[in-house]
């Protein structure tokens, strides 16, 4: 019986050292196999630049504007988060090469990609399902991606003044936030921009929303976990009349009056798990989880 032919989508951080060495291998892997490659139109031309063998590159594209089996990020957690913005609702696994410092999302090694893509071919591999959240504003017209992987927050414009985030659940007032920003996270992001404001770490599968402050002027305001099924709703005053609003990074200035529903996204990101990597362990190995760091004498 003859192999399955298949179809990968390429993104990748350019200004990694390692990438140019791993695309050359993911090519010429690929070709053996005869799959149809497409890369990300950024990165092609960057690596084009370094004259990278490109024989093996059916097209390359933009956006989201692509149809594959798989895809593939090549560099960090970022390249990933943005690869997971582009393949969006396609349902398709990605396989994040950890060719940067953290890798607490990309955990596919350099030197495991080939052992990974073996597992693809023979469907012999894992997957980590992430929920997504979506935000949604009557008021103004968005031009950032509105879906986040991690998590979406709300922060202050100016050095000076804080902001004020009246927050509602369900159509519930929760509490006013007098505060540089609140971050709402998916249980993914709960390691990201919230754990370095204080929030708790949510386990994957733990079908939770955080709400975690930042700065916030009372001490009584702490970071709060919700069920994934709410919808909040968030109302911003701002002495400059404007503030800004991050989903995984991708920031846009909005005005004082807007309002903000988010929500998951009728959507996940399905991400190709390692067999041999488990979700405890990254913890400890990646982010020193549990470490003592007091020095031994």
């Amino acid at each position: 019986m003859a192999e399955k032919k298949l179809s990968f989508a390429i993104f990748g951080n350019p200004y990694r050292a390692l990438a140019a060495q791993s695309m050359c291998e993911v090519l010429e892997y690929l070709s053996q196999r005869n799959a149809d490659v497409y890369v990300e139109e950024t990165f092609y031309n960057a690596l084009d630049k370094r004259n990278i063998p490109n024989t093996a590159v059916k097209a390359i594209f933009k956006g989201d504007r692509f149809k594959a089996d798989c895809a593939i990020s090549m560099g960090g957690d970022g390249t990933l988060l943005k690869a997971a913005s582009k393949v969006g609702a396609k349902n398709i696994p990605i396989i994040g090469v950890n060719l940067g410092r953290l890798g607490f999302l990309a955990e596919v090694l350099p030197e495991e990609l080939h052992q990974t893509l073996d597992d693809i071919y023979t469907a012999n591999y894992g997957i980590d399902e992430r929920a997504v959240l979506i935000m949604e504003t009557k008021t103004q017209l968005l031009h950032i991606r509105p879906y986040a992987l991690n998590d979406i927050a709300i922060l202050k414009r100016d050095h000076a003044s804080m902001i004020t985030i009246h927050a509602s659940v369900n159509g519930e007032y929760l509490v006013s936030y007098l505060a540089d920003g609140l971050i709402i996270s998916t249980p993914t992001g709960s390691t990201a921009y919230s754990l370095s404001n204080g929030g708790p770490i949510l386990v994957p599968q733990s079908r939770s929303i955080c709400l975690t402050p930042v700065a916030p002027h009372s001490l009584n305001i702490r970071p709060i976990v919700l069920t994934d099924d709410v919808e909040i709703r968030l109302e911003v005053e701002s002495r400059s009349h404007n503030f800004l609003v991050a989903v995984d990074g991708r920031s846009e200035k909005l005005s004082e009056g807007s309002s903000i529903t988010i929500r998951k996204a009728p959507y996940k990101i399905r991400i190709v798990k390692p067999k041999t990597h488990r979700y405890f362990s990254t913890l400890r190995t990646k982010l020193m989880w549990g470490a003592d760091i007091r020095e031994h004498e």
